[in-house]
């Protein structure tokens, strides 16, 4: 494994751990009923000045609702590649290794949704149409830092036009820090949620990284390009 799998891997590791334990601080310190019908949350003080700060925007919310279809439709394009690939081959182990890693990666994404979905750390600090909802980590934060490197990181490895390759790496980067910042700033979760994604998309596409690598470094010594 080269030096930059080795830190991907290490720095993978470590974000997942500080998210570990960001968690369990959320849970610890601070935890006051500061949300609506008596909620609680941890680093209460904080989550309740920046709400206060920056107040609540539906629209907002709403907007970058709708553009969290973005990924998932990217999601999409990458399964029919898989799929396409698969019918071709007619094997399995014949689909490129960086797409079903790519689908495990995916599918890892949405296995941390569904359990912080099915077991709540803290909700909203609004209800939406009346009802509490989980909102840790932020899962529309989640699927964007998650996916939109992925898809950065792909175009890279399959697109040979430099210039698509920098226009995929500017979306990227461009939609990703709008879509955390939307969600941030529109109220509908608590600084922690936000901060939490960061954390554990960081560390999830570290190691997604850090396992293509490790598949390139055998399939070259293999004498397979």
């Amino acid at each position: 494994m080269k030096h930059s799998e080795k830190t991907c891997l290490c720095t993978g590791a470590g974000a997942l751990l500080a998210f570990i334990l960001f968690t369990l601080l959320v849970r610890l310190l601070d935890v006051r009923a500061v949300g609506p019908m008596g909620s609680e949350v941890g680093f209460a003080a904080v989550n309740a000045w920046f709400h206060r700060l920056t107040g609540v925007h539906m629209v907002l919310y709403a907007v970058t609702d709708w553009l969290g279809l973005v990924p998932v439709f990217i999601c999409f394009c990458f399964g029919v590649l898989g799929l396409i690939q698969l019918i071709k081959r007619r094997s399995l182990r014949r689909v490129d290794p960086d797409v079903i890693l790519l689908g495990v990666y995916f599918f890892i994404v949405i296995l941390a949704y569904l359990v912080f979905e099915a077991v709540p750390i803290n909700f909203r600090p609004v209800t939406i149409d009346g009802r509490l909802e989980a909102s840790y980590p932020s899962s529309t934060t989640l699927l964007v830092l998650s996916v939109m490197p992925a898809f950065a990181f792909q175009t890279d490895r399959r697109c040979r036009s430099a210039a698509i390759r920098a226009a995929a790496r500017v979306f990227a980067a461009v939609f990703s820090a709008f879509m955390a910042t939307g969600r941030l700033v529109s109220g509908v979760h608590w600084l922690t949620d936000i901060a939490a994604s960061v954390l554990l998309s960081a560390g999830l596409f570290l190691l997604y990284r850090a396992a293509v690598g490790f598949s390139d470094g055998k399939r070259r010594k293999r004498g397979i390009q």
